[in-house]
């Protein structure tokens, strides 16, 4: 059983703000594989489902980005899945807006919401795909990405949500190594 756990913040005044890069990444990749993450419970919202006769939930924590290892924990000890079958998705700022970045393990980088999944999982030993946001030399970092997408952005991210999906559709078809040689 494999478990995608896409990060954000829930409520209305969050969505389509740089922060929720993972929460719109477990939305399209819902649209895509028709099914919907409408079920309400684990501190989140999921689906689980076949594909190829695996398997798989979707994850959206409904905690706030801090505490999501909360929720990623709850579903990982429900349904006993390894932490070798976990992959999160999530913004990243050190990269250009719509870069992929995947990664077998690694650090926090400074992002609370993996900081809160390493510290439940006790692990920085999980798959990863990192998805770009990039940065502004004057604007406070909590204000930048909570804020929106510009006009210009927008088509960058939107390809990034797109290669992210790819990405996460190469790994359940095949598996991680063949998805990072493709998306790196």
């Amino acid at each position: 059983m494999k478990l995608i756990v896409g990060l954000g913040n829930p409520d209305k005044e969050y969505e389509k703000t740089r922060h929720n890069v993972g929460f719109m990444v477990m939305d399209r990749l819902a649209d895509v594989l028709n099914v919907s993450i409408d079920n309400k419970k684990f501190k989140g919202e999921y689906v689980k489902f076949k594909y190829h006769g695996e398997d798989v939930i979707l994850l959206k924590p409904m905690t706030y980005m801090n505490n999501s290892g909360e929720s990623v924990i709850q579903v990982m000890n429900y349904f006993k899945i390894d932490v070798d079958d976990l992959l999160i998705v999530y913004d990243d700022m050190d990269m250009p807006v719509g870069k992929l970045r995947l990664r077998q393990s690694g650090s926090a980088g400074g992002h609370n919401g993996v900081k809160s999944v390493i510290a439940h999982t006790n692990t920085q030993n999980f798959k990863r795909i990192r998805v770009g946001i990039d940065k502004h030399p004057h604007i406070k970092v909590v204000d930048y990405v909570l804020g929106r997408f510009t006009k210009d952005e927008q088509p960058l991210i939107d390809e990034g949500i797109e290669n992210a999906v790819k990405a996460i559709e190469m790994y359940l078809d095949k598996d991680f190594v063949a998805a990072m040689n493709a998306f790196n």
